[in-house]
């Protein structure tokens, strides 16, 4: 793969998800994701990580997001347990304290929800690798606020774009940037002959009502 230029990277990025099977179309044979919703999509970022050339690019296109739209943070935060991997690389990149949240707090222990030492009062940057309804994100923004911590904003490798998403995500007044998402990768998908034009047809009929979808 040839050096990726930071301006073109929600193209570049829809094109590796879909290179290295991180993301899955599917529209003739769907998935059945865990909340029972029938999908002609399927993504797990978390293949990112297994090679070193692909999972560099992505936290530096991360990197260049975060430095292009949002003042420095004194900490990253990834959100468990999909964003913790690439949440530590970008952390690691940009020479900052790194920390986790989890869904809930721990039964056992210290109990804690947030993983990793940081003061109250620091600006904190989340890293999400995949928004779909946002929930999990926001519940990691609302822990992150209630331990005393600014959210500046947050940062995700890839969202589906659903209505829902972005109504949840501005109820919390957070600001997001991702790195591609449902729209980009159509096209893309569409321009290598991923899918056909009939198929494209399905994915985009899916993506305006997914819970009803079948």
């Amino acid at each position: 793969m040839s050096e990726i230029e930071f301006n073109n990277y929600q193209e570049e990025t829809a094109k590796i998800l879909l290179e290295i099977n991180a993301i899955k179309l599917s529209p003739n044979k769907p998935f059945v994701w865990a909340s029972g919703w029938k999908s002609p999509i399927y993504c797990d970022n978390r293949i990112i990580l297994s090679t070193p050339k692909i999972r560099n690019i992505i936290k530096k296109f991360l990197a260049q997001a975060i430095a292009e739209n949002f003042e420095k943070p004194d900490a990253i935060a990834g959100v468990a347990t999909g964003a913790i991997g690439i949440g530590m690389l970008v952390a690691d990149y940009l020479d900052l304290p790194f920390i986790y949240v989890r869904p809930e707090a721990k039964k056992h222990g210290r109990k804690n929800q947030i993983e990793g030492e940081i003061e109250k009062g620091k600006k904190v940057m989340v890293i999400e690798d995949l928004i779909s309804t946002g929930k999990s994100s926001i519940g990691a923004i609302k822990a992150l606020r209630s331990h005393g911590l600014s959210v500046i904003g947050m940062v995700a490798i890839f969202t589906y774009e659903f209505g829902i998403s972005e109504e949840n995500i501005n109820n919390e007044n957070l600001k997001l940037k991702t790195l591609s998402n449902y729209s980009t990768l159509l096209k893309i998908a569409q321009k290598t002959k991923y899918i056909s034009e009939s198929e494209c047809e399905i994915l985009e009929k899916w993506n305006q009502s997914p819970s009803s979808w079948s």
